[in-house]
C-alpha cells in the first residue's frame, strides 16, 4: 500500500503563491472575521477577552486529486497533562468556562516570585523564580524552556489547526512515582484514575469549542475513534484528534522485586475499558520497569533520577547487559541527580554501568505479549518509543508474525535501526519537536525508507511533557522566518500570534508555545527544506492508512491447529513432556526439545493439501542458527522453501511464495546454543 511519488514541481508553485499571497496581504491586511462574513472556520461566540490566532484564509477541506487527505500529524501531544501527577506539576489549564485569566495562571505556590517552583528549578536550572504571572502579560512564561506551564492552551491549538495540522494524538499521561514525591499535590496518585480524568476534559473540550461555533459537532476540534471518522473530519477541513496513553503502571502492572502486580484479567478489564473511553494508541511501559517490558533508558542526570524512581517504584534499579545486536538503549549515563538521591534509603546508592553494557536485561513479558496480544484484537496501535531494544524486538517479532501494521514512534524514541521493520510493517513514524537544523538533518537520513515505502512523516511535539523545544535561532541569522508568511498548503496567510499583552516571534522566542508549530514548520522549510515540508504534509494519509489497515487486520488461520507431530528426538525429562506436539498445542508454556545434536527435525502433518505461505517459529532459549523450512505434499518428497544461517532464536517469520502442502518440517542444521533445538509454537499459514 504505496502512496505516488512527491510531484517535485509543486514546491515551485508554491513558492510563488507564498509570494504573491504574503504581498496582497501586506497591502490589504487581515481578511475579515466570521462576525462580518459568516466563514464555518470562525467561531459566533469565542470568549472575550481571549488569544488572538493571527492566521486569516479558508482552511483547506477534501482531498488532493488521487483522494488522499492532507495535513501534519502531531503523533504526541499531551494536551491535559496539567491534570496530571497530582494535578500541580504543569500550571495553567487547557480551557477554563471562567476564561483565560483562570486557564493561563501559576500554580498558587509560585507565587509571589516562583522560589517555590521546585520542579521548574529541577527541570530548567537556576533558582526556580521567575514572574508567576500568565494573562495578561506572559512575561516569563510560556517559554521554550520552562517545562512546568501551560503551552496546549486552546486557542494556541486552534492557531495550529489553521496552519496546516489535521491530526493530533492527544497522549494521556501521568506517573505515580513522580506524583508521590512532589511536594504540591490536589489529588491521589493513582495513575488510572489520571487518565479518566484527562479522557474526560478532552471530551469536555470538545464540548467547548462545539458551544463556540453554534452546537455539538459544529467544531474545528473533533474527537475521532477510528480511521474513517478521522478521514471525514480532515476532509471537513478540521481537526481529528485521537486519544492515546503513556503511563508507568497501566492496568495496575507495576512489578516489585521482579513480581508482577497484575494478571491477565487486568489486562483484558483495563483494554476493555482504554477501548470503551476511546483510546487507540498507547505505550507499555514508560520510564520504569513493569510487569509488561523494560523501558529505554534516560540519560545523564535525568536518567539518574528517574532510575532512583524506578527503585521507589519496583524495588530494583536498571540492569543492563551487552546488546546483542546492533540496536541499543540510550545509555544511562553517570550524572549526580542530588536531590532525587536524598530520596533513597541510607545505605543505598544508584549503581554505575559498564559503557559496554546499554541495553536492558528486561524485555517483553508473557504478560506484555499478552497486552500486546489483547490490543490487536481490539484493533488498536503500540507505542513502540520507551521500550527497550530487547522488548522492541520481540514486540516486532510477534507483529511481523501475524502482518500486524499497528505500531507507532511518535517522538524519536525509537533506534534509528527498526525504522524499516515499522515502514515495511505499515507503520508510522513521527520525529521529536527539535530545532528546525536537527528536524531537518534526522528527517534526511530516513528520508530514502519513506521513499522506498511511499510514507509521510511527523512530529511529536510533546507539550506538557517536560521535554523542551526549539530554542530561538535568533533575528540575525540569514534566514530567519519573516512574518507573514504562506502555510504549506499554499492559502492562509500566518502571522505573528498575539495573547494579552504578549505577541511571541519564533525567532526570538523559539517554539514556546503549541500555537508556534506552524511557524516552527515554516523555519524547518527555510533549514530543512521543501522536500521534509512535503513529507510532513503527506502525514495525515500515512496516519490513517496505518490506523485503517490496522482496523481492517484480520488474524489468519493457523493451519497448525490440530496437526499431528513428530519429530527426529525428543528430549526426555522425568518431570514434564518435551514431545513434538508440544509445538503445536497453542500454549506457549509448552515446548518441543529435541536432543542435543544439530541435525533434528520436526514434522508437522496438516491432515490435508493447502497453500503454505508463511510459517512463524517460537523458539525457546535454545534455537536454530541454521535452519530450512520444507514442505511436501506426501511427506516422502520435501523442498525447501526458506532458510537461514543468521537465525538469532526470538520469534522467526519464514516468508515464500505460496507453495501447496500438506507436511512441513523444520530441518535443523546448526544449534545455537550447546543444547539441542526448542520450539514453544510453530505456525503454519496461507496468507
Amino acid at each position: 500500500m504505496t502512496m505516488p511519488p512527491r510531484p517535485h514541481h509543486r514546491r515551485r508553485r508554491i513558492a510563488l503563491l507564498s509570494s504573491l499571497l504574503a504581498l496582497v496581504t501586506l497591502l490589504l491586511g487581515p481578511a475579515p472575521g466570521a462576525s462580518a462574513d459568516g466563514s464555518w472556520w470562525e467561531p459566533t461566540a469565542r470568549p472575550a477577552p481571549d488569544s488572538r490566532i493571527g492566521v486569516t484564509g479558508e482552511p483547506f477541506t477534501g482531498t488532493d486529486a488521487q483522494g488522499r487527505v492532507r495535513g501534519f500529524v502531531d503523533a504526541h501531544n499531551h494536551l491535559m497533562a496539567n491534570e496530571a501527577f497530582g494535578g500541580r506539576l504543569i500550571c495553567g489549564k487547557t480551557f477554563s468556562e471562567k476564561g483565560i485569566a483562570d486557564a493561563l495562571k501559576d500554580c498558587p505556590e509560585h507565587y509571589p516570585d516562583g522560589s517555590l517552583a521546585v520542579f521548574d528549578f529541577i527541570t530548567k536550572g537556576g533558582d526556580g523564580k521567575h514572574d508567576p504571572d500568565g494573562w495578561p502579560t506572559f512575561k516569563d512564561w510560556p517559554a521554550h524552556d520552562s517545562l512546568t506551564h501551560q503551552q496546549n492552551y486552546y486557542a494556541w491549538v486552534e492557531r495550529a489547526w489553521r496552519g496546516g495540522q489535521r491530526v493530533l494524538v492527544n497522549d494521556l499521561v501521568t506517573n505515580g512515582v513522580i506524583c508521590s514525591v512532589y511536594f504540591f499535590k490536589d489529588r491521589d496518585c493513582d495513575e488510572m484514575t489520571s487518565i479518566r480524568l484527562q479522557a474526560k476534559k478532552t471530551y469536555d473540550l470538545q464540548s467547548y469549542v462545539d458551544t463556540m461555533y453554534g452546537g455539538p459537532g459544529k467544531g474545528w476540534f473533533r474527537i475521532v475513534t477510528d480511521s474513517a471518522q478521522a478521514r471525514s473530519v480532515i476532509q471537513q477541513g478540521k481537526l481529528a484528534v485521537i486519544l492515546g496513553v503513556e503511563t508507568s503502571e497501566p492496568f495496575g502492572c507495576k512489578q516489585v522485586l521482579d513480581i508482577a502486580q497484575c494478571g491477565k484479567a487486568d489486562i483484558d478489564r483495563g483494554l476493555d475499558e482504554l477501548h470503551r473511553l476511546g483510546v487507540r494508541s498507547m505505550f507499555l511501559c514508560h520510564k520504569f520497569d513493569n510487569a509488561l517490558c523494560g523501558v529505554r533508558y534516560d540519560e545523564g542526570g535525568l536518567g539518574t533520577a528517574i532510575n532512583v524512581g524506578q527503585f521507589l517504584s519496583t524495588g530494583t534499579f536498571w540492569q543492563t547487559e551487552t546488546c546483542k545486536g546492533p540496536q541499543h538503549d540510550n545509555p544511562i549515563g553517570g550524572a549526580a541527580a542530588t536531590e532525587a538521591e536524598k530520596r533513597l534509603p541510607d545505605g543505598v546508592e544508584v549503581p554505575s554501568y559498564s559503557a559496554d553494557a546499554q541495553c536492558n536485561t528486561r524485555g517483553l513479558t508473557d504478560l506484555g505479549e499478552y497486552a500486546l496480544r489483547g490490543m490487536m484484537k481490539r484493533k488498536m496501535m503500540l507505542e513502540i518509543d520507551h521500550m527497550s531494544v530487547k522488548a522492541t524486538g520481540r514486540a516486532l517479532d510477534i507483529l511481523e508474525s501475524e502482518s500486524y501494521p499497528g505500531v507507532l514512534s511518535s517522538h524519536s524514541w525509537m533506534d534509528l535501526g527498526w525504522t524499516e521493520r515499522v515502514y515495511r510493517l505499515g507503520g508510522f513514524i513521527a520525529q521529536y519537536m527539535h530545532g528546525s537544523e536537527d528536524f531537518g538533518k534526522e528527517a534526511k537520513r530516513t528520508e530514502a525508507l519513506r521513499d522506498k515505502y511511499g510514507v509521510g512523516y511527523g512530529y511529536g511535539t510533546d507539550m506538557n511533557g517536560v521535554g523542551g523545544w526549539p530554542a530561538p535561532r535568533g533575528a540575525d541569522t540569514s534566514n530567519p522566518v519573516r512574518y507573514p508568511f504562506v502555510g504549506a498548503d499554499g492559502t492562509t496567510v500566518i502571522d505573528r500570534q498575539t495573547t494579552g499583552e504578549r505577541t511571541w516571534d519564533l525567532n526570538t522566542d523559539g517554539a514556546a508555545h503549541y500555537g508556534l508549530v506552524p511557524d516552527w514548520v515554516e523555519d524547518i522549510r527555510l533549514v530543512g527544506g521543501q522536500e521534509v515540508v512535503d513529507d510532513l504534509f503527506r502525514g495525515a494519509e500515512s496516519y490513517l492508512r496505518t490506523w485503517g489497515a490496522s482496523e481492517g487486520h484480520e488474524a489468519a488461520v493457523n493451519l497448525a491447529t490440530g496437526s499431528s507431530a513428530t519429530a527426529s528426538s525428543a528430549e526426555w525429562s522425568a518431570f514434564t513432556s518435551y514431545a513434538p506436539g508440544r509445538a503445536v498445542d497453542g500454549d506457549i508454556a509448552t515446548r518441543w526439545a529435541s536432543d542435543w545434536s544439530d541435525d533434528q527435525s520436526l514434522t508437522l502433518d496438516l491432515k490435508s493439501t493447502g497453500l503454505v505461505k508463511r510459517v512463524t517459529l517460537d523458539w525457546e532459549r535454545a534455537y536454530g542458527k541454521a535452519y530450512r523450512v520444507e514442505l511436501s505434499t506426501d511427506g516422502t518428497n520435501w523442498r525447501s522453501v526458506w532458510s537461514t544461517e543468521t537465525g538469532d532464536g526470538g520469534l522467526d517469520t519464514a516468508r515464500f511464495t505460496g507453495t501447496p502442502a500438506r507436511y512441513v518440517r523444520v530441518h535443523g542444521v546448526q544449534r545455537g546454543t550447546e543444547w539441542g533445538y526448542s520450539l514453544r509454537e510453530v505456525g503454519v499459514y496461507s496468507s
